[in-house]
């Protein structure tokens, strides 16, 4: 583990600040993890990236999964570590901040084709597949007590039901609802506002509870349950970063926020799956990649992944530390 640490504290400024705050359980106070955090906002691809997110949200949305959208790249800065109070961040909270629905929701500009149920035209509007991943931006950025974050917590947990979050859409979306029964929970809304609540101090609330029990039962259940068409499968269980959509380490990293599974065989096994694909030195290397990411160490898949590896590493520390 020493070798693996120090192979971290050499990889890029991202990965160097998160292994000292979140694997070596220094401080922001300490000088290491402060320098480290400078020279993260000033490389030139995170720069990049926020002077992109001024002119939020980019491309009207048609697929969700599409990994060069605007919302997942904020919420991978949001991962690094970046606050509201970080050059540039101000603009892009302000344009999100100017459409939020009337019950709760921040919004989006999207265009369903009618292809796949939608009208094909252009609106503002949300769905429980990107509604939670611009808030949890907003959390991570250090807004969870302003009251428009706060209602926008309380109305989208208040959609989850006993078998977790359904597929849910704002009124502008009319009937439109993805390709599963009305009775099934949504796999990706259902992870998105796990990853929500991880965030709050509803970690313990029911809700929270309802939408880990049925992440881990859809994974138990993966050879005969594919709700929505998200199957659980070989491309499930490939590693790729960032979190954009339904995968395994995206389950886990999500998953593993909530002490109270501790000693749950099906989050065991699941972890127990990633930790297989170790190399001798204990790395990681990319086994599926985003074309959106390719200028990232974890944008290939031909060697092991500074940020690949602590992402897995950090799952793993969790689970010991429980």
């Amino acid at each position: 583990m020493d070798e693996l640490l120090t192979w971290l504290l050499s990889g890029p400024p991202w990965v160097q600040y998160r292994a000292r705050l979140d694997l070596l359980g220094q401080t922001e106070k300490e000088p290491e993890a402060q320098a480290a955090r400078q020279v993260m906002l000033a490389h030139p691809q995170v720069k990049g990236l926020v002077e992109e997110l001024a002119g939020w949200p980019g491309e009207v949305l048609s697929s969700h999964m599409s990994a060069g959208l605007q919302m997942h790249k904020l919420a991978f800065l949001c991962d690094l570590g970046l606050r509201a109070s970080d050059p540039g961040m101000d603009k892009i909270i302000a344009r999100i901040m100017t459409h939020q629905s009337p019950a709760g929701p921040f919004q989006m500009p999207m265009n369903i084709p009618e292809a796949y149920g939608g009208s094909g035209e252009e609106m503002w509007a949300w769905a429980l597949c990107d509604a939670p991943v611009t808030l949890y931006s907003l959390l991570k950025l250090g807004l969870g007590g302003e009251p428009d974050v706060q209602k926008s917590v309380a109305y989208l947990e208040g959609l989850g039901r006993e078998n977790g979050w359904p597929c849910a859409v704002s009124p502008a979306m009319g009937s439109w609802r993805g390709p599963g029964r009305k009775s099934d929970p949504c796999p990706y809304a259902n992870l998105v506002m796990l990853k929500v609540l991880a965030q709050t101090d509803r970690k313990d609330s029911p809700a929270a509870h309802a939408g880990a029990e049925s992440a881990l039962t859809l994974w138990r259940e993966s050879p005969e349950r594919h709700p929505y068409m998200f199957y659980m499968g070989k491309d499930f269980r490939k590693l790729k970063a960032p979190f954009v959509w339904y995968d395994i380490l995206h389950v886990l990293d999500v998953l593993t926020q909530f002490s109270w599974l501790k000693g749950d065989p099906r989050l065991q096994e699941m972890s127990a799956a990633v930790s297989a694909r170790a190399d001798a030195s204990g790395r990681y290397t990319p086994e599926s990649a985003w074309k959106a990411w390719n200028e990232w160490d974890f944008g290939q898949k031909k060697e092991p992944s500074q940020w690949l590896t602590f992402l897995v590493i950090r799952i793993q520390s969790r689970m010991e530390q429980w």
